[in-house]
């Protein structure tokens, strides 16, 4: 996904994700985990989440929304490309949702932020 916003012209964004290559992923607890998501967040206008199936089965996609919800922040829920599934869980907070299209995300992204 970021590299389609990357590629999207006369589009700008911060991406406040959580580096993948940040230990949080593999040796954090809950807390500190909740913590590295929430000092993102605050920072955010909206929170993209992927709504594939395994996202019902993710403690940082209910983290995620959890966070997301308590700053008031509108999530967009984008469904994976040709995806058939998809989770329950994050299209029942999204906001909006979306296919995986770069002007469909971008959309969201304008009308939300």
């Amino acid at each position: 996904m970021v590299t389609l916003l990357n590629k999207r012209p006369y589009f700008d964004y911060k991406n406040y994700s959580v580096p993948k290559d940040n230990p949080i992923h593999t040796t954090g607890n809950d807390r500190e985990l909740y913590e590295a998501i929430k000092n993102k967040v605050i920072f955010c206008n909206v929170v993209i989440i992927l709504a594939g199936v395994y996202s019902s089965y993710s403690k940082w996609i209910n983290k995620e929304i959890e966070i997301a919800e308590y700053f008031g922040k509108p999530i967009i829920a984008v469904e994976p490309w040709g995806s058939e599934r998809t989770s329950r869980i994050v299209k029942e907070h999204a906001d909006r949702i979306v296919k995986w299209n770069t002007e469909s995300i971008v959309g969201a992204i304008r009308d939300l932020a």
